[in-house]
């Protein structure tokens, strides 16, 4: 009896011959949707060779779908926004650069038709269009969104390939003198005099400086408790919660020629309640960006400062004159409420005792500085 003839492997896909006299190759994947070679070959050899190797891959569990990129990128992008579950002012500032940088180039384009030099021209063009930190910072936003989009298997590899090109090389910012932040505080009058001098002498940020209450303030200490932040986002809202670090949360110790500045302001300008703000406008109602900044860029016009000139650099101000008194790094950094990863801070302290003494420096800083101001100009009205 003869033997049966062994079965014939089943071979893997098909190849056709079109009209054209190319091959065509197809296959059915691991996912039970038929797919298709994205080209035509000249053999049907060569068309067979191109299906033994997608069948190697789907053997070594390394077939990955090829219409999977097919995902609109500004779909994708939205929902990543929605699902990374990132802070109001994080989601606000994403929002911007997608809208304004990212969103007319890539907006209308599948995950896989962004390429290499597709974000190599991008970028080329943002840069004759924009400032170097805000391409630096769109740049990091689209490849965080594209990595994203290789970790759930869109694409095979992430097209954002350029070295350093999420690197920031901002200018070096604007720092004010004592004295110019005194005329500022001047300028600004009566009412948001104190909010200039805290930012510039305390360090503290402006969402934190529109959240403070009452409640906030150790007159015997001469020391603010910042315990929640309010960042006022682009349409405007406010969004209060807890600072943006856990470093945020802190004590912060005035220098004493404050003093007496806290006193008035709250005796004059600040909320009655136990809890009320510190910092409101005439008619009572919280700090707003819109109408600080008009009177700020009428103030910094005034004493001459560069339009440049954030409210925000007078942290510089600030952090300078406490470095200035020869502060441990980890002092200064509890008290302008910044975080770092750097080991060896682990094992260094700030205390109050310290926060004190730094406080005790810029004070001594300042009154020198401010003296040296005045006898400057006696001299020059006595000359």
């Amino acid at each position: 009896m003869a033997g049966r003839r062994p079965q014939r492997r089943r071979e893997f896909g098909t190849v056709r011959r079109l009209a054209s006299g190319r091959w065509q190759a197809r296959y059915v994947g691991p996912d039970g949707t038929r797919h298709k070679a994205p080209e035509t070959f000249d053999t049907k050899t060569d068309a067979q060779d191109w299906l033994n190797l997608v069948r190697a891959d789907i053997d070594r569990n390394q077939w990955r779908n090829p219409d999977a990129g097919a995902v609109n990128f500004e779909k994708y992008a939205l929902r990543w926004l929605e699902e990374r579950g990132l802070a109001p002012t994080t989601v606000d500032r994403y929002s911007g650069l997608l809208r304004l940088h990212i969103l007319p180039t890539f907006g209308g384009k599948d995950l896989d038709e962004i390429t290499p030099p597709s974000v190599r021209a991008w970028r080329a063009e943002r840069r004759k269009a924009t400032g170097a930190t805000t391409v630096a910072k769109s740049y990091r936003l689209l490849k965080a969104i594209l990595q994203t989009a290789v970790d759930d298997d869109l694409l095979p590899t992430n097209p954002c390939r350029i070295k350093g090109a999420g690197k920031e090389e901002a200018d070096e910012r604007p720092t004010a003198t004592v004295e110019q932040v005194f005329d500022l505080a001047d300028a600004m009058g009566p009412r948001w005099r104190l909010m200039v001098l805290l930012g510039a002498f305390a360090s503290l940020r402006p969402e934190e400086l529109a959240e403070l209450r009452r409640h906030s303030v150790d007159l015997d200490e001469c020391s603010l408790r910042i315990t929640h932040a309010s960042p006022e986002l682009t349409n405007g809202k406010r969004v209060t919660g807890a600072p943006k670090t856990r470093a945020g949360k802190r004590t912060v110790y005035l220098p004493d020629f404050l003093l007496p500045e806290l006193r008035r302001h709250l005796r004059w300008f600040a909320e009655k309640e136990p809890d009320g703000l510190l910092f409101v406008g005439e008619k009572g109602a919280p700090f707003r960006r819109s109408t600080f900044g008009r009177k700020w860029r009428k103030a910094r016009k005034q004493v001459g400062m560069p339009d440049n000139f954030r409210f925000y650099d007078l942290r510089h101000t600030g952090n300078t004159l406490a470095a200035d008194t020869g502060a441990k790094l980890k002092d200064l950094m509890v008290r302008a409420g910044q975080s770092s990863e750097r080991a060896q801070l682990i094992y260094q302290h700030s205390t109050a005792k310290h926060q004190r003494k730094l406080a005790q420096g810029i004070d001594a800083e300042v009154r020198q500085q401010l003296n040296e101001s005045l006898a400057g100009k006696r001299t020059t009205r006595e000359g």
